[in-house]
């Protein structure tokens, strides 16, 4: 097979270890990587020999570039997208898809249109316990599903200076920077029914280096199914939490991120225990993470280091599926709404009337089933 070109647009925190990633990974060529902040990339680009663009056009406009994988700030992704699907090229974008659900629209039809992938990364969909978890409620094992309970809370501190993350214009708020919670109790529990959300500033205001961003967040849900389920964030919690609890007739889901753990229960069984990475190591990393410095706290990584294991072997497994989506290989039915659209507009759909809620004061109503098309408030 001939090898595939790619290049990485955006090398901060993530973007830089998908090159990395993608530098060493068979019949795949890292032609370029562009868009670093204010950082120079051409060390990044030695060690990994390949070239360091000015800028993403520059990129796109390479012959030798099949496939980009776009990883640049959130409310940049709609304009990295297009262009790449315009030019032919296959598209891996970082979550949230986009900051809009009429934008994420336009990019699933132009890259539908063109004829490229586009697949999202909602990374928790390439961990064996999230699998394990998946395929129990798919099983039946937790009967019917009743309630769903999902918590992403910690502390941050002030910040020197603001940065596009506690940017709201520029990452969507907390929803839709960490919707990885969403994303699951979607997959989980189906389609939304109504919403709504209350969100507030309590404790970091902008002279702390946050603009527009809610440090608190607490929606409600009723999924279609007759389901409840609550979805807490925020970073004004001292005492942070960060966990996903499923309860069925038959049974419940414990999916405990600071310890690395998940716990199954069945009535008139033994609990049943497993780790998120699925690799004893790789969930003791991530157990001490939290234990450590960083365990009451809302921590951003930073383009200045690399992701622990316990994200790195994951986001390999990312670069795997998608690389081999563009290589003509059939999509994996777990993966399929990563690669169809219905994982990216279903969240974007979903937080989008959540912060419309909360800034609206009311509950909102979603009349699609489908995600493709508009829902509206009344």
């Amino acid at each position: 097979m001939a090898s595939i070109g790619v290049g990485v647009i955006g090398c901060g925190y993530f973007g830089a270890e998908f090159a990395r990633i993608l530098g060493g990974m068979e019949d795949v060529r890292l032609a370029a990587v562009c868009g670093g902040g204010n950082r120079d990339l051409r060390g990044l680009a030695d060690m990994l020999r390949c070239d360091a663009e000015s800028d993403a056009d520059a990129l796109l406009r390479r012959a030798d570039v099949d496939a980009v994988v776009v990883a640049n700030p959130n409310h940049l992704h709609k304009a990295s997208v297009i262009a790449a699907a315009s030019q032919g090229k296959h598209v891996f974008c970082e979550k949230p898809a986009a900051l809009s659900l009429t934008d994420c629209m336009e990019m699933v039809n132009v890259c539908r249109e063109n004829g490229v992938r586009l697949m999202l990364g909602h990374i928790l969909h390439f961990l064996p316990g999230i699998g394990q978890v998946k395929a129990w409620v798919a099983a039946g094992e937790l009967g019917t599903l009743t309630t769903v309970h999902a918590a992403r809370t910690g502390w941050e501190d002030a910040r020197p200076q603001s940065a596009w993350k506690g940017n709201r214009a520029q990452s969507g708020g907390q929803l839709f920077h960490h919707i990885h919670e969403l994303d699951l109790l979607l997959s989980l529990m189906g389609p939304v029914e109504r919403l709504v959300m209350l969100g507030d500033r309590g404790a970091h205001r902008e002279e702390h280096g946050f603009s527009g961003e809610d440090d608190v967040l607490l929606l409600s849900l009723r999924f279609k199914s007759g389901a409840l389920g609550t979805l807490y964030y925020g970073s004004s919690y001292r005492r942070g939490e960060h966990y996903v609890k499923l309860n069925g007739t038959n049974g419940s889901v414990w999916v405990d991120w600071h310890q690395s753990a998940i716990e199954f229960r069945k009535v008139g069984e033994p609990p049943v225990r497993v780790g998120i990475n699925g690799d004893a190591q790789e969930d003791e990393q991530r157990a001490a993470w939290f234990r450590g410095e960083r365990g009451g706290g809302v921590v951003f990584g930073s383009p200045e280091e690399r992701p622990p294991d316990f994200l790195r072997t994951p986001m390999k497994r990312e670069m795997l599926a998608f690389l081999a989506a563009v290589g003509g290989k059939s999509i994996e039915t777990d993966f399929q709404a990563l690669f169809d659209g219905t994982a990216a507009l279903r969240s974007v759909a979903v937080a989008e009337a959540s912060m419309r809620s909360a800034a609206k004061d009311r509950m909102i109503k979603l009349t699609s089933d489908c995600f493709d098309c508009d829902y509206n408030g009344k």
